[in-house]
């Protein structure tokens, strides 16, 4: 067994370092190519239940250390997505299917095709900060949030994770309707907007968006670690991870695997590789025999 090899919320990966949702994952041939050049596995694109088109242009806003989006969850629906999954299954990796819905039976029957159509497990998407009905007003309500995953873990046979939002008032009580989830991933972007000074006024048309990027490491860090030291569960760490010291410092305040998502269209699909290697040279130079060791060793 490699140094680097995990087991993480139910599904083995070579090494700790996954594509994160929302980024070059709405095609098969792309997230094929990362998982070819890289990446341990790979989350899609959220997808619902019908085609949307998302919000009209201006939808992001790039700034020093972070992007601030409002897409508004583009996608093609579940029924046209199948080819894209069986594409991405090419690469011999695992490959997670992202969903979005507004109740328990929606989430249900989106789990049930992406099941059918090859995925190794699913992300429920219960935290995108800027479409109105979905995300973070689904994810923000605990006995919501509960029903939902006991509804899936009671359905399906593959393992469910839960995309939470850093967006809410206390993180550790949404964690706890979701502990029957196989693992929490924490954070989805930070809700936040920006202005054009000259136009006077937002310059996403949504007004709102969610912030990721490195600018955003430390909040997803500090959620991570809260979880952790209060909940006895399995936790994917996202959130303005650009290199191996940033994957480290998640997977010791309680990460057991990663995500990366803008590093990914900031630098290419070099950059999972570059990621884990520079793990591996950590864990070399220290004397850590595998990623377990130091998985939580921070939480105090």
């Amino acid at each position: 067994m490699s140094k680097l090899e995990i087991k993480a919320g139910g599904i083995k990966l070579d090494h700790p370092v996954m594509l994160a949702s929302g980024i070059l994952d709405e095609n098969g041939y792309t997230m094929k190519k990362i998982l070819e050049e890289g990446a341990a596995a790979a989350v899609t694109k959220s997808i619902g239940a019908e085609e949307r088109n998302g919000y009209i242009s201006p939808v992001v806003v790039e700034g020093e250390g972070y992007i601030i989006n409002a897409m508004g969850l583009p996608n093609p629906g579940i029924e046209l997505y199948e080819e894209e999954i069986r594409i991405a299954k090419k690469s011999k990796k695992p490959v997670i299917g992202s969903i979005f819905a507004a109740d328990p039976d929606g989430f249900l029957n989106l789990a049930e095709k992406m099941v059918d159509y090859g995925v190794d497990g699913i992300e429920l998407n219960l935290s995108c900060p800027h479409v109105k009905g979905f995300g973070t007003e689904v994810g923000s309500d605990p006995v919501l949030v509960k029903e939902i995953v006991k509804t899936l873990k009671g359905s399906i046979d593959k393992p469910v994770w839960s995309k939470l939002s850093p967006n809410v008032t206390d993180i550790v009580e949404i964690g706890q309707a979701a502990s029957e989830s196989d693992a929490l991933v924490l954070i989805n972007t930070v809700r936040a907007m920006a202005i054009d000074i000259y136009a006077r006024k937002p310059v996403l048309t949504n007004v709102y968006g969610g912030m990721s990027g490195s600018s955003i490491k430390s909040v997803g860090i500090r959620l991570v670690y809260e979880i952790k030291k209060e909940l006895d569960m399995e936790i994917i760490g996202v959130g303005g991870i650009q290199n191996g010291n940033d994957a480290i410092e998640y997977i010791m305040a309680g990460a057991s695997a990663v995500q990366v998502g803008t590093a990914a269209w900031k630098y290419g699909r070099g950059v999972f590789k570059s990621i884990m290697d520079q793990i591996a040279q950590f864990m070399e130079e220290n004397h850590i025999r595998g990623i377990d060791e130091i998985i939580g060793v921070a939480v105090q």
